[in-house]
């Protein structure tokens, strides 16, 4: 596969949602991070520009190197990120900041996500050095509704937030999803049901919730929360998601924040990170690593064709 990517003729896919996936944030058709997450491929022959032939590559190396690693991935890794730097494209430096966040959460075989315990606080991050402050948010990303109504993994996305919202009492949190899920006639919204569940069952102040009921997908997640924190000021951030999303939602969190710091002068740090430990109820979302460099390609504004080159999530 890397050597038709070489050559420039690589592998569409035709990528459609499935009405019902929900995972890390609003909902939508079909991948995690809200309901529209998830795809399934059929073949085409499809011939790249160099610049986004050399793209697919680095990404799909990205997935390769964490799902199949060899000894020299780093190598071919930084090889094809030396192909993009000598295009000399906009989007050359924060690919680079792509694959050093990639590197760094989804290679690196120390790094540990933080797991809420299941207490009313969160000792897990004082531990890992977290403090409290009015300029850090914890950004929460829905899941699917069922029937209008939250399930329990969305509850528990919450209460870990509000464990954290408790130990540290001055920050912000922002809560992202749209109305997803089938038989949804009300129109409710991830978001908008998490801030009543937060105020009304958790306790917390509801004056220091942010919603974001538009969000489809994880991508929309971050696009549309990263303009909310910029506007309310926030220097910091942790994403707070379901355990098998962490990763998949801070690569396309730390893409969206690279884009902003290069075309705003803006980009928040994450200081950590804080996740409800669970395994994902559908398959596709054992893939996230695939869907996130998908979703990459589309905040990066790559054509169709390269988004479809990349290896599909099944």
């Amino acid at each position: 596969m890397r050597t038709r990517v070489n050559r420039l003729i690589v592998v569409a896919v035709s990528l459609f949602v499935f009405a019902a996936l929900a995972v890390g944030c609003g909902g939508g058709p079909a991948v995690e991070g809200s309901s529209n997450d998830g795809a399934i491929p059929e073949e085409a022959a499809v011939e790249l520009d160099p610049h986004s032939a050399n793209v697919v590559k680095l990404l799909s190396d990205l997935v390769y190197a964490y799902e199949t690693p060899a000894a020299d991935s780093e190598q071919v890794i930084d090889a094809d990120l030396e192909a993009v730097l000598t295009d000399g494209q906009n989007d050359a430096e924060v690919l680079r900041d792509v694959t050093a966040h990639w590197k760094r959460v989804y290679l690196d075989k120390s790094y540990q996500l933080c797991l809420w315990g299941g207490q009313e606080f969160a000792p897990e991050l004082e531990q890992a050095g977290l403090v409290d402050s009015p300029t850090h948010a914890f950004v929460v990303l829905g899941y699917e509704l069922k029937d209008g109504q939250m399930q329990d993994e969305l509850k528990r996305r919450c209460e870990a937030a509000a464990a954290a919202a408790r130990t540290f009492p001055s920050t912000v949190l922002v809560c992202s999803g749209g109305a997803t899920g089938k038989n949804n006639s009300a129109r409710n919204t991830e978001a908008g049901l998490m801030r009543d569940y937060l105020v009304n069952v958790c306790g917390i102040d509801e004056g220091r919730i942010l919603v974001d009921e538009r969000a489809m997908t994880t991508a929309e997640n971050a696009l549309n929360t990263m303009e909310m924190l910029r506007q309310a000021g926030m220097e910091t951030m942790t994403i707070v998601t379901s355990s098998y999303h962490q990763r998949w939602g801070q690569a396309v969190y730390n893409t969206v924040a690279s884009l902003y710091g290069r075309d705003h002068g803006y980009r928040p740090q994450m200081l950590a990170d804080y996740s409800y430990d669970t395994l994902p109820t559908n398959p596709v979302y054992k893939q996230d690593a695939r869907i996130a460099v998908m979703q990459i390609a589309q905040i990066l504004g790559l054509p169709k064709e390269a988004v479809q080159a990349l290896p599909p999530a099944r």
